[in-house]
């Protein structure tokens, strides 16, 4: 072995012990470690400026780049803004009740997606809204969803561009919802006696943490908000003393902006695709979503479908992970049909132009991705994590429950993910029978594309999920007991 290979093949197992010890490492030094690493190597994840199919040499008319403009009978991209929207406070609102949402992340994630659609969408029923960006890296600067939310006319703190702790203090918020936020910004709040209300959007902060820490911050909180039920459950396994009565579960809606959707054949044709069936998911390529347990397994799966192409789009998250997936991609039998690609700005045009959806995260909250691909219409393949059953259940069958990777899904933490990351998982048998079902009744799946996105959109009403997280504000902020009426009950 060369010099040069043992100084790679060091680089790659210290690059291995930081995933496995990511959190004893500050993020800037993750950051160096991964681009000393990655420098010189192949792009990870593909744009979308060109087509998921190349053209072949046999000139069958497929574009060889993808047409810039957006299928015929798309609407432009939509902010998520309800048709009537409040005065922000800082122009002279006379909102009752003042809410500060407090998140480390205004980016592109599903967590994001709700503080925004909470941001833009509370004003409709009487609550002013402003954001703290608080992330735990302070590096990291205000993302996309961050600046389209400057760009409305919100206001958002960038922490630590602009003094956090102060901006609360003087903001004055008569209740402040936390989503994912420091410990820091807890505690001023509660310093201050301001109500302090958490979403909890996943389990993922708390694998491995010390009882006492638990105990701390919730000792600074009014109420839970949980985003299902098994993260309700979840919790209270590990803090059984904050009392089941304090945690409420509200269930995500889905964005207004994903439910118009493109022609199905204008969007295959804007992509490139003709006869294929396409498997999607709507991920970052992390550890979290376990990209490199559905590439391996979609080597089964395109041994059984001739025509079968995996498209992933999401934002890669870890440089390591995603160099790991994208080797796997290059050596496997049918790596040529697994599509690597960025975050889609305009998932509704892949989503109208897929066959199913599939999601095997090792956890989840709510997966935001899943309830779209339902709102367009898509069967699915979910493993069973956070919101997965509740989002399968109703009259009108969308699909299937498959086992989490790791088995029983509340015994799910970091050590046990990353023991099984790169090994053969226990539901690949289940998640290669699950998209071998759909594909086999494609017709039929087709047909009932209007029925599975009727009733979602029903069902994932955005204007209840509103109201729901309005009323658990309102009553913090009164210092009342949390509940939901009968009319909001989940």
């Amino acid at each position: 072995m060369t010099l040069r290979s043992q100084a790679r093949q060091l680089w790659r197992r210290l690059l291995d012990w930081a995933q496995h010890h990511g959190h004893r490492l500050p993020a800037p030094l993750r950051k160096w470690l991964a681009g000393r690493f990655l420098a010189g190597e192949a792009m990870t994840v593909e744009d979308w400026s060109q087509p998921l199919i190349s053209a072949p040499a046999d000139g069958t008319g497929r574009p060889t780049r993808r047409p810039a403009e957006p299928p015929p009978g798309l609407p432009p991209p939509s902010t998520g803004r309800g048709a009537a929207r409040s005065e922000h406070p800082d122009t002279g609102s006379a909102a009752a009740l003042r809410c500060l949402l407090v998140t480390e992340s205004l980016d592109v994630g599903g967590m994001d997606e709700v503080v925004a659609f909470l941001a833009r969408r509370l004003p409709e029923v009487g609550i002013a809204t402003a954001v703290l960006h608080a992330p735990l890296d302070h590096s990291q600067p205000l993302g996309r969803l961050g600046q389209a939310l400057l760009a409305e006319g919100i206001s958002v703190f960038d922490h630590p561009r602009t003094d956090g702790a102060a901006e609360l203090r003087r903001w004055q918020p008569d209740v402040v919802s936390v989503h994912g936020g420091p410990d820091w910004t807890l505690a001023v709040a509660h310093e201050s006696q301001i109500p302090v209300v958490e979403t909890l959007h996943g389990m993922h902060s708390l694998f491995g943490a010390r009882a006492a820490d638990v105990s701390a911050r919730a000792a600074m909180l009014s109420g839970i908000v949980s985003v299902s039920e098994l993260v309700r459950q979840q919790y209270l396994e590990i803090n059984p003393a904050f009392g089941g009565d304090r945690v409420i579960t509200i269930p995500n809606g889905v964005d207004p902006g994903r439910v118009a959707m493109p022609d199905r054949a204008a969007a295959r044709d804007w992509l490139g695709l003709t006869d294929e069936y396409v498997v999607t998911s709507l991920a970052r390529h992390c550890l979290q979503k376990n990209t490199y347990g559905l590439v391996c397994a979609f080597d089964d799966i395109a041994a059984r479908i001739p025509d079968a192409h995996l498209v992933l789009a999401g934002r890669p998250d870890d440089a390591n992970y995603s160099a790991r997936v994208k080797r796997l991609q290059t050596t496997m039998q049918h790596g040529d049909r697994v599509h690597l690609r960025d975050h889609a700005s305009r998932p509704e045009v892949l989503l109208a132009a897929s066959d199913a959806f599939v999601l095997d995260s090792f956890f989840e909250g709510w997966a935001l991705a899943s309830m779209e691909a339902l709102v367009a219409g898509l069967p699915v393949v979910l493993a069973d994590v956070g919101g997965a059953r509740e989002q399968l259940a109703g009259p009108v069958a969308k699909g299937s429950l498959i086992s989490n990777p790791l088995g029983d899904p509340l015994v799910v933490d970091w050590p046990s993910i990353r023991a099984a990351r790169y090994r053969r998982q226990s539901n690949r048998g289940e998640l290669v029978e699950g998209v071998t079902a759909l594909s086999t009744d494609r017709d039929r799946w087709l047909a009932a594309r209007a029925e599975i996105r009727a009733e979602s959109i029903e069902r994932f009403d955005p204007g209840v999920v509103v109201s729901r997280h309005a009323h658990v504000l309102a009553a913090a902020a009164r210092r009342a007991p949390l509940s939901l009426p009968t009319e909001l009950a989940v």
